[in-house]
């Protein structure tokens, strides 16, 4: 089984680079981000041509999160936002970020799909949201790491040093930040980093900036995409890495696709 997560920007604007690396590469699902489309406007015929089911739920210009299901995968469910009751003045669609929130089930798999408000400062509102948004998701996390569960997406934060060009220019970064690492270091703990079980490498990255000139030929990115596991799902990992080659395709998002292979197991 194959599972990968790529923030698109924009699903639309990314249909040749998606429909060409599905063609070639067939996961089993595919959990994107940044969709940026209104659910009417939706390219759900190209993905069902070449053999998916999609479930979105998007808006114009902005956010947006959907998954591609291969046609033969059966007992497959999906639901958006935070539909948690944790916090009770989380009543609207807005705050229940249904846009930023995706959960599968299929079977005893359970993936979270999310894409992380990115935070623009540290001395902006929009870095409070991060940080509820983020404890939001380690209360679901504490739901459900007893399962086969796996947490992916553009998580707009780079864990360590060796996940980020010149950490040194970094350092008040809203994805980079100390206080910013440390609580994403609390939500995913008990959680496996799937590229990290396999390679340890510095400079390996998923994100290379189109205000970087050359970025990709020169390796200059940051690690901000992750697929994150609970222990018993781990355990079924065989591989996980970037395909950074689709960053070099026409007109690419700025994100490139990660994917974990996996054994497979009784849904």
């Amino acid at each position: 089984m194959i599972i990968t997560t790529f923030n698109v920007n924009s699903v639309r604007a990314r249909l040749p680079v998606l429909t060409k690396w599905l063609d070639e590469c067939r996961p089993d699902f595919l959990f994107m981000q940044e969709t940026k489309t209104q659910d009417k406007d939706f390219p759900e015929l190209a993905f069902s041509e070449l053999g998916y089911r999609a479930f979105y739920h998007g808006e114009k210009s902005y956010n947006g999160v959907a998954v591609l299901v291969k046609d033969n995968l059966e007992d497959v469910s999906v639901e958006f936002g935070f539909n948690d009751n944790y916090y009770s003045e989380e009543d609207s669609e807005e705050n229940r970020f249904t846009t930023r929130v995706l959960t599968l089930r299929h079977g005893q798999l359970v993936v979270l799909n999310t894409y992380v408000p990115q935070g623009k400062a540290v001395t902006s509102p929009d870095y409070d949201v991060k940080k509820k948004f983020l404890a939001r998701v380690k209360a679901f996390i504490a739901h459900n790491s007893n399962k086969l569960f796996l947490w992916l997406g553009d998580l707009n934060v780079a864990p360590d040093l060796i996940d980020v060009t010149h950490p040194e220019n970094k350092k008040n970064h809203v994805c980079f930040c100390d206080e910013i690492r440390d609580i994403f270091a609390d939500t995913s703990s008990g959680l496996v980093d799937l590229l990290r079980l396999f390679n340890k490498n510095p400079g390996v990255f998923t994100f290379f900036d189109y205000r970087v000139r050359d970025s990709l030929s020169k390796n200059i990115g940051w690690r901000i995409d992750h697929m994150l596991a609970s222990e018993s799902l781990a355990k079924l990992a065989k591989h996980c890495e970037p395909d950074t080659r689709v960053r070099g395709w026409g007109k690419p998002s700025d994100h490139v696709p990660l994917s974990a292979e996996f054994e497979e197991f009784l849904p």
